[in-house]
C-alpha cells in the first residue's frame, strides 16, 4: 500500500541519492572540523592529565577541594532558581488573573506594568535589585537580590503564558461554569486555571528552564553560583575549557531532569483524563442500560395487564 504525504513530496532515487552524498559530505567535515579543533587543544596541553583530573579523577588531593566548591555553588543555584520558580509561579498566575478580570479603567495598569517588565533584560532587574533596594534600607543576602531580578522577569512571561492558557480555552467552560451558580473567583480556580495550566504545561515548563539558567547572571553581584565558582576554579587550575565543560554538563543534566519530570507530569495528566472520561462514559453506560431496562420492565407489565 503507498502512502502519500501531505506536507511535502516523497523523494525519489535520484533525490534519495542525492540527500545521501550530501549528508555524507557534511559528515565528513564535521569530522575534519573536530579533527582540527581537537590538534590545536592537543598543541596548547588541553589533554593533558594534570588539566582533567582535579575534576574527574577522584584519586587527585585537589578533587575533594573542588567538588566541595562546585557542590557548595551548585546547591546556592539551585536555591535561586527555585525560590524565583515559586514566586514567577504564584506572581505570574495573580498577574494573568488581575489582567483577565480587570475592569477597564485600571486594566492600562496592570498591563503596562507587565509590558514594561518585559522590555527589561533579565540581567538589568538583577543588578537594579542590587543597587536601588540597599539605598532604599533594604539590606539583603545576595541571594535575594538576585531571587527579586528574576521574579520580576519571569513573572510577567509567566502571566502572558498562563493568560494565554485562559484564552484558549472554549467560552463554553466559562459560560458552563457560570450556569451552575459560580462566582467569576470560583470559575477562574475550578475550571479555567487547572485547564490552562495543564494546556500551557510545556511552555510553563521551558520558561523554568529559562529561570535556572538565569541564575548564572548572579555572578554580576557576587553570588557564589555555579558559574562564578568556576571562574574561581579555573584561575586557580588554569583550565577554563575542563571547568567550563564540567559545568556546561552539570546545567545540561539539571535542566534535562526538570524536562522529563514535565513530560511525566503531562503524561500522568493526560492519563487522569482519560480515566476521567472512561469512568463518566462507563457511568452513562450503566444509568442507560438501567433506563432501558426498567423501560422494558415497564412495557412487559402494560403487555401483561
Amino acid at each position: 500500500m503507498s502512502t502519500t504525504s501531505v506536507l511535502y513530496d516523497v523523494p525519489g532515487p535520484r533525490a534519495k541519492r542525492r540527500v545521501l552524498v550530501l549528508s555524507v559530505i557534511a559528515g565528513l567535515a564535521v569530522l575534519a572540523a573536530l579533527a582540527l579543533v581537537g590538534m590545536r587543544l592537543n598543541d596548547q596541553d588541553q589533554f593533558a592529565p594534570e588539566k582533567w583530573a582535579p575534576l574527574f579523577d577522584p584519586t587527585d588531593e585537589q578533587f575533594p577541594l573542588v567538588w566541595e566548591r562546585i557542590g557548595t555553588a551548585l546547591g546556592a543555584t539551585l536555591t535561586a532558581a527555585a525560590l524565583a520558580m515559586v514566586f514567577s509561579l504564584v506572581i505570574g498566575t495573580l498577574l494573568a488573573v488581575t489582567r483577565v478580570t480587570a475592569a477597564r479603567w485600571y486594566r492600562w495598569a496592570v498591563v503596562g506594568l507587565i509590558e514594561f517588565l518585559r522590555g527589561v533584560p533579565v540581567v538589568i532587574a538583577i543588578f537594579f535589585a542590587a543597587r536601588v533596594l540597599p539605598t532604599l534600607g533594604a539590606d539583603m543576602d545576595p541571594l535575594w537580590y538576585l531571587v527579586i531580578g528574576l521574579t520580576l522577569y519571569n513573572s510577567v512571561v509567566i502571566a502572558e503564558i498562563v493568560r494565554a492558557g485562559i484564552n484558549s480555552l472554549p467560552r463554553g467552560q466559562k459560560e458552563a461554569a457560570d450556569s451552575l451558580g459560580l462566582t467569576r473567583g470560583q470559575v477562574l480556580r475550578l475550571v479555567l486555571l487547572p485547564q490552562a495550566f495543564r494546556a500551557m504545561l510545556p511552555a510553563l515548563i521551558s520558561q523554568l528552564v529559562v529561570v535556572l539558567k538565569d541564575t548564572s547572571l548572579g555572578f554580576i553581584i557576587s553570588y557564589e553560583e555555579l558559574v562564578r565558582v568556576a571562574g574561581q576554579i579555573k584561575e586557580v587550575l588554569s583550565n577554563p575549557i575542563q571547568t567550563y565543560l564540567l559545568i556546561a554538563i552539570i546545567f545540561i543534566v539539571v535542566n534535562y531532569a526538570l524536562s522529563r519530570l514535565a513530560v511525566y507530569t503531562e503524561r500522568r495528566l493526560s492519563q487522569g483524563k482519560k480515566t476521567a472520561r472512561n469512568d463518566d462514559g462507563e457511568a452513562a453506560m450503566l444509568t442507560a442500560t438501567a433506563v432501558g431496562g426498567a423501560g422494558t420492565g415497564a412495557g412487559a407489565a402494560g403487555g401483561g395487564g
